[in-house]
C-alpha cells in the first residue's frame, strides 16, 4: 500500500475556527463569518477535471489524468496526473477551506513533480469559488493563486478505456509494481468482449457481462517477452480475471473482484460517443 506523505496547510485562525464549528462537512450552510445571503456552492459529490493552475501569478496546464472530487463527507480525493491526494474540506458559502494534504509517495517525472506542487499550493487554505457554465474556478483572497476545473462526465462499463492504477486484496489496495503505471490497459465493447493489455501482452476474450458481474471465457494473448514489473503486473491481473467476477463503475472508476476478494481498479481514459 502506498505510504500517505502529509503536507500540513497554514491556516489562519478563522479557518481553524470555522473547521471546529463546521468539522468536515462540506454543505454546512452559512454560519458565522459566512455571509447568510451567500448559499453554500453545489459542490459536495462533485468530480472535475484539473485544467490549469496558476500560482503567484503563473499559469500551468495539467497533465493528463490530473482531476479533483468532492465528496459528501466533507473530504476532497483526487490526482496530480502522478499522486493521488486527498484533503478535509468544509463548504460556508461561495468559501471553501480546505485543510490538510494527504498525498501519496511515487516519483514523478520533473514536469509533473512541479505541477503537483503548484496544485498542492494552490489548493490550500480559504478558497473563493465560482460555478461557470463548464466548471468551477477555485482562487485564493489575494487571486494569485487559482485552480480552474471542468465538469467531469461519467463512465459507463463499456465503451471507456480503463487504465489499471491498483491492486486490490479483500478491503487493502496497493500501488502497481514500480515502472508498471500506465502499462495494463482494458475495453470492454458494446459485444461484451474484452480487449487490452494485461501490462504487456495484448489480450482478448469473450465476456458475458450483467448488471453487475463479468464471466470471462478463454483468454487469448500474444507471447512478447516481459521486463520483471510487467511481468508482474501481468501475472497478477490473470490471476485476478479468473474466475466470475464482481464489478462496480463509480463516476470513473472501474473496481472488478473475485471471489476471493482478489482484483483492481481502473481509471476510465476516454469515453465513447
Amino acid at each position: 500500500m502506498q505510504k500517505p506523505r502529509t503536507l500540513t496547510a497554514v491556516l489562519t485562525v478563522s479557518a481553524l475556527a470555522l473547521l471546529t464549528a463546521c468539522g468536515t462537512e462540506a454543505g454546512t450552510g452559512p454560519g458565522a463569518g459566512g455571509d447568510p445571503d451567500t448559499p453554500d456552492l453545489p459542490v459536495a459529490g462533485s468530480h472535475w477535471t484539473i485544467a490549469a493552475v496558476t500560482v503567484d501569478g503563473t499559469r500551468s496546464v495539467a497533465p493528463p489524468g490530473a482531476r479533483l472530487e468532492i465528496e459528501k463527507n466533507g473530504r476532497a480525493r483526487g490526482n496530480t496526473g502522478c499522486n493521488n491526494f486527498g484533503a478535509a474540506v468544509a463548504v460556508n458559502g461561495d468559501t471553501l477551506t480546505v485543510s490538510t494534504h494527504e498525498v501519496t509517495m511515487i516519483g514523478c517525472p520533473a514536469d509533473r513533480d512541479r505541477f503537483e506542487r503548484a496544485l498542492l499550493r494552490a489548493f490550500t487554505g480559504r478558497l473563493t469559488g465560482k460555478l461557470q457554465e463548464e466548471g468551477l474556478t477555485l482562487a485564493s483572497s489575494d487571486g494569485r493563486n487559482t485552480l480552474e476545473l471542468v465538469t467531469e462526465t461519467g463512465a459507463s462499463l463499456a465503451g471507456p478505456t480503463w487504465t489499471v492504477d491498483a491492486l486490490l486484496t479483500g478491503d487493502t489496495s496497493a500501488s502497481l509494481p514500480a515502472g508498471s503505471e500506465g502499462k495494463a490497459k482494458l475495453a470492454f465493447g458494446k459485444d461484451g468482449r474484452l480487449s487490452g493489455s494485461l501490462g504487456c501482452n495484448r489480450v482478448s476474450a469473450p465476456a458475458k457481462i450483467t448488471e453487475k458481474t463479468i464471466t470471462l471465457g478463454a483468454i487469448a494473448a500474444t507471447r512478447m517477452i516481459c521486463t520483471g514489473p510487467q511481468m508482474e503486473l501481468e501475472t497478477k491481473l490473470y490471476e485476478a480475471l479468473d474466475g466470475p467476477l464482481t464489478y462496480r463503475v463509480d463516476h470513473r472508476t472501474l473496481t472488478v473482484t473475485d471471489a476471493d476478494g482478489q482484483g483492481f481498479t481502473a481509471r476510465a481514459e476516454t469515453v465513447e460517443g
